[in-house]
């Protein structure tokens, strides 16, 4: 695209589109092919730019078109994520800031949101806890979907918190979202009818075998000891005793999922399916932890 001149949006889309699919890129943060990222790129500086109605003949003034090009040099030479680049993300229908300090939000929880997690609650959920938080999205996403729940953010990383609060800011949902610096739940005092978790649930190995984008993002919001299993093995063991009689848990733990069936072959799991993709995310009551207590490790709460 170098010496391309676009005459509109759609030559533009095109000729990104174009340079993308000449590189070596993996598209997993946000999108899946490059045609969707040149859409993106495009539709994201106009917008940032002021343009309210944006067609395929929307002229791109000659700033904006340099704008473009430098973003899409980096992505390709440097390979960051597309959300990185532009600030943004888009998860359950909303568009969230995001930068290297959290992981680029993907997770198929998106999809139980946008079904108010039916039919897994019993109850609409008062009070929610999104574990390992990064970027807010999963937490504030619940907030949006249960209008008069309350809800904190909690993570190990400050850096992120400080993100989930831009986010908190963005949504205007300071009145009854939060946040809380815990390493898990140490710092966490109160019960929940939901708990929201996705933590890491990578390997070390796993890691390093990753394509170049996922080095982009937070080490710290990927990785766990034990072939990724440490961490989920906690939030297991500890959820109990932050869950309300009729709570829930909720837990995301990705391709690591058949390993950790196999740890805990006599925990009744319910392994989700989703229309829209993903795997690897399971429900939890408190009803079902508190009986398995024994085979978690800890004693009934």
């Amino acid at each position: 695209m170098k010496n391309a001149a676009p005459n509109n949006a759609a030559d533009c889309v095109r000729l990104v589109e174009e340079e993308l699919s000449n590189h070596d890129l993996f598209y997993g943060h946000g999108t899946d092919a490059p045609g969707a990222e040149a859409q993106w790129l495009v539709i994201s500086v106009l917008t940032a730019a002021g343009f309210e109605k944006i067609t395929g003949e929307t002229k791109v003034p000659e700033q904006h078109l340099a704008s473009i090009k430098s973003l899409l040099t980096r992505r390709i030479e440097e390979k960051i994520p597309m959300a990185y680049l532009l600030n943004e993300a888009w998860f359950a229908g909303e568009c969230f800031f995001v930068d290297e300090r959290v992981l680029v939000p993907r997770s198929p929880l998106a999809e139980l949101i946008n079904n108010r997690f039916e039919p897994l609650l019993n109850n609409t959920p008062r009070t929610i806890l999104d574990l390992c938080c990064g970027s807010g999205c999963i937490g504030l996403a619940s907030a949006l979907a249960f209008p008069d729940s309350e809800v904190i953010l909690s993570d190990i990383s400050e850096q992120a918190l400080a993100v989930a609060q831009i986010n908190i800011q963005r949504f205007g949902l300071g009145n009854r979202v939060s946040t809380c610096h815990s390493d898990l739940f140490e710092s966490i005092e109160q019960s929940f009818d939901l708990i929201l978790a996705n933590p890491p649930y990578v390997s070390q190995s796993e890691f390093e075998q990753l394509p170049a984008e996922y080095h982009a993002e937070p080490v710290l919001g990927l990785v766990s000891d034990q072939e990724g299993l440490e961490i989920p093995m906690k939030i297991l063991a500890q959820s109990a005793a932050h869950l309300t009689k009729k709570g829930a848990l909720i837990l995301e733990t990705g391709y690591t999922w058949p390993a950790l069936q196999q740890t805990l072959p006599g925990l009744p799991f319910m392994w989700l399916e989703f229309e829209y993709g993903g795997e690897g995310v399971c429900c939890l009551t408190a009803e079902q932890l508190h009986n398995h207590s024994a085979l978690l490790g800890r004693k009934p709460g």
